[in-house]
């Protein structure tokens, strides 16, 4: 099982790791634990991890009016892993661009 799908790099999330340093966001799989998320997380990036949240995301219902009518569905579902790091360590994701 792959556990970290990619890191969150949005507005909101950039707020946060401006306001705390050591904090990141990641999507990871739904199925991985939190000791797997801080194993994967320990292991890619060589840092070691203090602490780690996560939140499961429902996936928002889209409607939209097409010329054979209305169409329904609904976005994936997803989970995401707020990691917090020991103090004086830092993840740089734009080191490999």
């Amino acid at each position: 099982m792959e556990v970290l799908i990619k890191p969150l790099i949005t507005e909101k999330m950039t707020a946060v790791t401006e306001k705390f340093p050591t904090r990141y966001g990641f999507i990871v799989d739904k199925r991985a634990s939190k000791s797997q998320i801080k194993k994967a997380i320990e292991d890619m990036y060589e840092v070691s991890v203090a602490s780690v949240n996560t939140m499961v995301y429902l996936g928002k219902r889209k409607m939209r009016y097409t010329k054979t009518g209305f169409q329904t569905g609904r976005k994936n579902s997803f989970k995401k892993a707020i990691v917090t790091l020991n103090e004086g360590q830092s993840i740089d994701f734009y080191s490999n661009i």
